[in-house]
């Protein structure tokens, strides 16, 4: 555990060599390319969202790194790839589209046509694609992260339920405060420091960083907790429809990759309500009264607020929590 928790210790460092003052954020996003999850930002432009893209792919040695710009006109195959006909074989080969890299930005997700999301559906879930009845596996790891702009609506298409149930977290990076963009400034006067990332880890290091995560100790007190917050998401008057399982199996998922991370071997509650927000809160469907309620007060309140009510429901494991593993499940 201790060689893992080495090798994520590496990665972090080195992405926040480029992104400043994000430390939580950028965990985030690791705990899902640890999962094997995606993840979509939800930010206004200008927040580094395709500094951390490229540099988690820069990161990782022989990593490769796509970006596909939405827009109405977007066809899946301009993801996807196509076959196109070759005249001097006459036959037809295939060309891999950008979906067929390690670490994807899908920027402005909600711009593209359903038809165009809906073919990012089996990428996301599969790890695969179909294109003119072949499927074709995508490289591992692989991370999709995609980005709305939360603040401009207009001519998008709204994510249908599924594929909004497909991302591991949500997540912003918002602006960083004045001092770490007075760093940025300074540091990008000579050309972007991008161009100056090395490789910190082997794409060998993340699998060996996706096994470990599978050997984090939860306790069942936990682990039990964990489900009865999800299933307190489905008992609220402000809900039309909780969490699914899927949202039990991201969060026990995703705490463990949040204790590997921060060096530890062992799940603690307080990774639970750290982690409830980014990983449920765009599973469940909420009825217009809280809906207009939080625009009132504001998401982040919102989401708070929503949490606290969750927790009286099924509070936190008491004095019986064991927080280190047992000696049996070391060895």
């Amino acid at each position: 555990m201790s060689e893992s928790s080495a090798i994520a210790e590496r990665l972090l460092e080195n992405i926040e060599r480029v992104v400043h003052g994000k430390t939580d954020e950028i965990k985030l996003v690791l705990s899902a390319l640890i999962c094997g999850g995606h993840v979509l930002l939800e930010d206004v432009p200008g927040t580094a969202k395709t500094v951390l893209a490229r540099a988690i792919a820069q990161s990782i040695e022989e990593a490769t790194t796509a970006r596909v710009q939405c827009t109405p006109d977007l066809q899946p195959t301009d993801v996807t790839g196509l076959s196109v006909f070759n005249p001097k074989d006459r036959d037809f080969e295939f060309r891999p589209g950008p979906v067929f890299a390690h670490v994807l930005l899908v920027d402005e997700i909600n711009r593209a046509m359903p038809k165009t999301q809906s073919a990012l559906l089996e990428a996301m879930a599969e790890f695969q694609v179909t294109v003119d009845g072949v499927t074709r596996h995508l490289p591992r790891p692989f991370l999709l992260i995609a980005t709305e702009n939360p603040i401009e609506q207009e001519g998008t298409f709204l994510l249908p339920e599924a594929q909004l149930d497909r991302f591991f977290v949500r997540t912003a990076l918002g602006y960083p405060d004045e001092g770490q963009e007075l760093r940025i400034v300074e540091e990008q006067v000579a050309g972007h420091p991008l161009a100056r990332l090395e490789p910190a880890v082997t794409i060998a290091d993340v699998q060996e960083l996706q096994r470990a995560a599978q050997e984090v100790y939860v306790d069942p007190l936990i682990r039990t907790w964990i489900v009865r917050l999800v299933r307190a998401t489905r008992e609220l008057d402000e809900v039309a429809t909780g969490s699914s399982v899927r949202g039990s199996l991201a969060l026990d998922r995703a705490v463990r990759a949040w204790a590997l991370l921060d060096g530890r071997s062992y799940v603690n509650p307080e990774d639970v309500e750290r982690l409830f927000i980014p990983v449920l809160l765009h599973r469940i469907f909420f009825t217009p009264s809280f809906l207009a309620e939080a625009r009132d007060l504001g998401w982040r309140v919102a989401g708070d607020r929503f949490r606290a009510r969750c927790l009286s429901l099924a509070p936190p494991p008491g004095p019986d929590l064991v927080r280190e593993a047992p000696a049996a499940a070391t060895a």
